[in-house]
């Protein structure tokens, strides 16, 4: 069979077929009488091996190493086309959401999609104060998607801070990734995300994600949202705040939360109401109950002065003298 109809048959260009003649992958088993190459049956099966592991991705050397050598075993080498065929799909699926992300921004004109591009190199840089730079230079108009993205992804904290500042500039953008980075499986993103939430505008919309979080599995979310919540009013992070003095877990900040939220009259009675029922409870050690009563101090009305002239009298004699000292300073308001 000539050159031509086994291009035809195989689908192989004359011109490869001949370029795999002058590598060595491919020898025509004779020549007519004219000097054409004549191709057998032997011959074409091997061109159809030939392609058949083209197709798998392995170069030409590869190819023929693989059809000449007797002691060439294919698991070493089939491992490294996993490992190649990996590195290319994530590259493109990074490729993917790059563009993706510049379509989100719906660019103006080649002024934008270069604005753009140079946000996401800056924000994919080894450097952390170039990602800082790049976090801090994001203007109006950049796709927020990516700020979020980066923001879940951030391991310095100046450069998550960095880029939590930006987002707040930005609204509620990105609120739909932030919501979904609480329930990523790695600790820590869930650990920025409802950090970046908390810094959010204090829009319904982020407010009723956080209010959400206040029932999540893991405790670091919980305590996080209720810190937010409390900043901003919501009486439904009053139990975690509470949980948090009793656990020694950021409970200066939980007993600012529960201030402010007592400066609501209808509110600062059920906060004193939680404070004492903790208090009561036999398994709450001396510690914990001293902090308590610390917070308690802060929470204006009856129910809380009713409870402080109480523990006046506590066994505890740190907390008696705490309960005394807040009571003074109470009544001479």
């Amino acid at each position: 069979m000539l050159i031509g109809e086994v291009a035809r048959r195989s689908g192989v260009s004359a011109r490869m077929l001949r370029h795999y003649e002058s590598l060595g992958l491919l020898r025509p088993t004779g020549r007519t009488g004219a000097g054409y190459r004549e191709y057998s049956g032997e011959d074409i099966r091997r061109i159809f091996h030939i392609e058949s592991l083209r197709s798998l991705g392995l170069s030409l050397r590869e190819v023929g190493r693989a059809l000449d050598d007797p002691g060439f075993k294919p698991s070493a080498l089939v491992d490294d086309l996993i490992r190649r065929t990996r590195e290319r799909i994530a590259s493109e699926e990074e490729l993917l959401t790059r563009l993706g992300r510049i379509g989100a921004a719906d660019p103006a004109g080649w002024e934008d999609v270069l604005q753009t591009v140079a946000l996401l190199q800056g924000l994919g840089s080894e450097s952390a104060g170039k990602r800082q730079r790049a976090a801090l230079s994001a203007v109006e108009g950049v796709p927020v998607e990516v700020l979020a993205e980066a923001a879940l992804s951030e391991s310095d904290p100046h450069v998550a801070g960095a880029l939590r500042w930006a987002l707040a500039r930005s609204g509620d953008g990105g609120l739909g990734l932030l919501a979904r980075g609480l329930d990523s499986p790695v600790a820590a993103v869930r650990e920025r995300a409802v950090r970046t939430l908390a810094e959010m505008p204090d829009h319904a919309a982020t407010t009723a994600v956080l209010h959400d979080a206040l029932s999540h599995g893991d405790v670091v979310v919980r305590r996080g949202a209720a810190l937010a919540l409390g900043a901003r009013g919501v009486a439904a992070a009053v139990p975690t705040l509470i949980e948090m003095i009793v656990e020694e877990v950021n409970d200066v900040d939980a007993a600012d939360a529960l201030s402010a939220l007592a400066s609501d009259p209808g509110s600062a009675d059920a906060i004193a109401t939680g404070l004492v029922a903790c208090l009561d409870r036999g398994t709450v050690h001396a510690p914990a109950r001293r902090r308590l009563t610390q917070a308690l101090a802060d929470i204006p009305g009856d129910t809380a002065s009713r409870a402080l002239a109480d523990l006046t009298h506590d066994e505890d004699r740190a907390v008696a003298l705490t309960a005394t000292y807040v009571l003074t300073l109470r009544r001479s308001r």
